[in-house]
């Protein structure tokens, strides 16, 4: 393993210290590891609030801001923070309106989520949890439950950073966000594992010709490993399932997001988006919204996360929405 590191203890609070003091006017750090907006003081809105591992970045630290998530609480690499921070940052942003909680379904992150709404529930804070569980790889949309969170939750956090900003109450705001997540579903493809910037364990192994369809955002196995494809034969194979998981018909508008993990290079990316406009385009299925890019990381990690979303005007306008995060800036 190769990083310019310090002590391996110290990279998180190193980490954020460092963002932190890159972006005073956007953020501030603040203690137990939470990332704040700094304008949530002067407004009167519905506050968003996320919870995560830390060696995702730019996700989330990165879409803290105006029109995104109003604070994000970190935790050690790879592992959610506990209930406390949460609650602190729960109740740090509260402007009297509601908080939103994102929370990407892994065990720890649920967990804290749950222990956060209650604890904030009994103090008489307004905030509702949704949970993002894209991942179509390891359980039928039947038992979207058990679902693992991808790369979908930086949308939801746009949509609804958007619709907080637009005055919307916090059950409108809670409403559109489930909305849009409904009708999500992300896979990933894997061609190269990870490894832990503390620990040096490479979280997945393999082959210098394999890749693995349905690889979990932390080198989980997907019951995919096999030969390495071309870009355009590795899309077909991720798009078909998309597809039929949201049973996204011909005349549809969809949004099209590619994550490229840490490794994989803008090249590959957008060569696998040429690939995906062609073959939405032949269905005649309208790509009306994309991003593309280092969105949600697993430090080096090689591959790529194939995101879909069905679409309609009012989605349409909340992702169109001005915003202003260090990663995420306008549309």
């Amino acid at each position: 393993m190769k990083k310019f590191i310090n002590a391996p203890e110290a990279v998180v609070d190193e980490l954020l210290e460092g963002f932190a003091l890159a972006n005073p006017s956007m953020v501030r750090l603040e203690k137990n590891r939470i990332v704040v907006n700094p304008k949530i003081d002067e407004a009167d809105r519905v506050a968003l609030v996320s919870l995560g591992g830390s060696g995702h970045e730019p996700c989330a630290i990165g879409y803290v801001g105006e029109g995104l998530l109003d604070a994000f609480v970190a935790g050690d690499i790879f592992v959610a923070p506990s209930a406390g921070p949460t609650i602190e940052a729960i109740t740090r942003v509260d402007r009297g309106k509601g908080v939103l909680l994102v929370v990407l379904n892994h065990a720890v992150d649920l967990l804290s989520g749950q222990r956060a709404v209650e604890e904030c529930t009994r103090r008489g804070i307004d905030v509702r949890m949704i949970v993002t569980q894209d991942d179509i790889s390891n359980a039928p949309r039947q038992k979207a439950s058990n679902r693992r969170g991808l790369v979908g939750c930086v949308p939801v956090y746009k949509i609804a950073g958007a619709a907080a900003a637009a005055g919307k109450s916090l059950d409108e705001v809670a409403a559109i966000a489930q909305r849009f997540a409904d009708q999500m579903a992300t896979l990933t493809v894997g061609v190269w594992g990870a490894t832990h910037p503390v620990t040096g364990k490479r979280l997945a192994e393999f082959g210098e010709d394999d890749m693995e369809i349905g690889m979990g955002q932390h080198g989980e196995e997907g019951g995919g490993r096999q030969k390495l494809r071309t870009a355009d034969e590795t899309t077909v194979i991720m798009l078909g399932p998309l597809l039929r998981d949201l049973a996204i018909q011909n005349g549809e508008k969809v949004m099209v997001i590619l994550d490229g993990m840490g490794s994989t290079t803008l090249m590959e990316l957008f060569i696998i988006y040429r690939k995906c406009a062609a073959y939405l385009k032949e269905r005649s299925i309208d790509i009306v919204a994309n991003r593309i890019g280092d969105i949600l990381t697993v430090q080096e990690a090689a591959g790529f996360q194939l995101f879909l979303a069905r679409m309609d005007d009012e989605l349409l306008a909340l992702w169109k929405a001005p915003c202003h995060g260090v990663y995420f800036t306008g549309i």
